[in-house]
C-alpha cells in the first residue's frame, strides 16, 4: 500500500512512519518541519516539504504519489498558543485539513486516518463518566480542542457528500522517543529534561490533574491497524487510566535519581483536570489494545533521553 503520513517527521508522525516500514507499505512524508526534523525520517523515505497551508504543494505531492491512504499528523498542537492565537490554530488545523482533504480527492485519494485528540475534545468530563467513551459529551475548554474537533466534523461531512472514508482516532497524552522536551512538549519529556539537568521541575496547580498517558509504539501500531479499514469510523485510542501528575513526577524521580522538590505555579487556562478514555470500541472493532504499561514506557522514555544527554 502507498501511505502518505503528513507530520511524518515529527514525533508521533515519525513513530507512524516507522511503523508502516517495518511492515512492508510504501511511504512518502509531507512536512514543513516547524517542528519535525529530517532525522526521524528514514533515508528511503520520500519527503515533501512543504505547508498543508499551501493546497498549490497538497495537490502536486498526491499527483505525484498518488498514494491509496493519508495517515494525517501535521497540526499546531500546542494548547498555550492555541488560547494565545485561535485564528492561526484555526489556520493550522481547520484550514489546513480542509486543504489536504480537498486534495486528497481530487488526486484520487478517499481514505484518510486522523490524529485527533481525545485529551482535549472531550473537556472536563464528570468523574463518575470516566474513562469517557466515544459517545461522551463534547466539550472542549481550548480553541486546540476545538479545531481537532471540527476536522473530525468535516471529514463526517465530506464523508456524505464526496464519499470520503475515513477513521478519527481520538488520542490521549503521547509520550516517548523522540518528542522534543524543549518545544510543544507534554509534561513527561519536559520533567525528564529537567530532571536530568538537576533542574527543579514546575508543577501547574496542585499536581492532582490527571491524563491518560499512551506510549508513542501503541499509537503507532492503532495507525498501522487502521489502514484497512472502510467506512466511517471514530475510536479513543487509550489506556483508560488516569495518571497525576504528582504520580508522573515520582515514577520518573525513580527512573532518573531525581530528588528536589517541585515548584508549585497557579493552574494555566484551558488545560483539561481529568480526562481518560475508554478503547473498548477499538479493542473489539479494530482489534487494538496498548501493549506498554506506564511503568515500563516511562522506563524507555527515561533511558532514550538520558542517552540523548550522554551523546551531547
Amino acid at each position: 500500500m502507498k501511505i502518505l503520513v503528513t507530520g511524518g517527521a515529527g514525533f508521533i508522525g515519525s513513530h507512524v512512519v516507522d511503523r508502516f516500514v517495518s511492515a512492508g507499505h510504501q511511504v512518502s512524508v509531507y512536512d514543513n518541519l516547524t517542528t519535525g526534523t529530517v532525522d526521524n525520517i528514514p533515508a528511503r523515505v520520500t519527503l515533501h516539504r512543504a505547508d498543508i497551508l499551501d493546497p498549490q504543494a497538497l495537490r502536486l505531492v498526491f499527483a505525484k504519489e498518488q498514494p491509496d491512504l493519508v495517515c494525517h499528523l501535521a497540526a499546531q498542537i500546542d494548547v498555550r498558543k492555541s488560547i494565545a492565537g485561535p485564528v492561526s490554530d484555526a489556520m493550522s488545523n481547520v484550514i489546513g485539513s480542509i486543504n489536504l482533504i480537498e486534495a486528497a480527492l481530487a488526486g484520487g485519494t478517499n481514505r484518510i486516518v486522523y490524529a485527533n485528540s481525545g485529551g482535549a475534545i472531550y473537556g472536563d468530563v464528570v468523574p463518575d463518566e470516566l474513562p469517557a467513551i466515544e459517545g461522551t459529551s463534547i466539550s472542549p475548554l481550548s480553541p486546540y480542542g476545538v479545531s481537532k474537533y471540527v476536522v473530525e466534523q468535516y471529514l463526517e461531512m465530506y464523508a456524505q457528500v464526496r464519499q470520503l472514508e475515513y477513521t478519527s482516532l481520538r488520542l490521549p497524552n503521547v509520550y516517548g522517543p523522540r518528542q522534543d522536551p524543549t518545544g510543544e512538549a507534554g509534561v513527561i519529556a519536559i520533567f525528564l529534561r529537567q530532571m536530568l539537568a538537576d533542574e527543579p521541575i514546575t508543577v501547574f496547580g496542585d499536581g492532582k490533574s490527571s491524563r491518560d498517558y499512551i506510549y508513542v509504539s501503541d499509537v503507532a501500531a492503532a495507525f498501522l491497524k487502521s489502514a484497512s479499514l472502510r467506512g466511517r469510523n471514530v475510536f479513543n485510542i487509550g489506556t483508560g487510566v488516569g495518571t497525576t501528575v504528582l504520580e508522573l513526577a515520582s515514577m520518573l524521580s525513580k527512573a532518573t535519581g531525581f530528588d528536589r522538590e517541585p515548584n508549585f505555579v497557579p493552574p494555566r487556562v484551558g488545560e483539561v483536570a481529568k480526562i481518560s478514555l475508554d478503547a473498548t470500541h477499538a479493542a473489539n472493532e479494530l482489534g487494538w489494545r496498548p501493549l506498554i504499561n506506564i511503568e515500563t514506557g516511562l522506563s524507555q522514555t527515561a533511558a532514550y533521553y538520558a542517552s540523548q544527554t550522554e551523546k551531547n
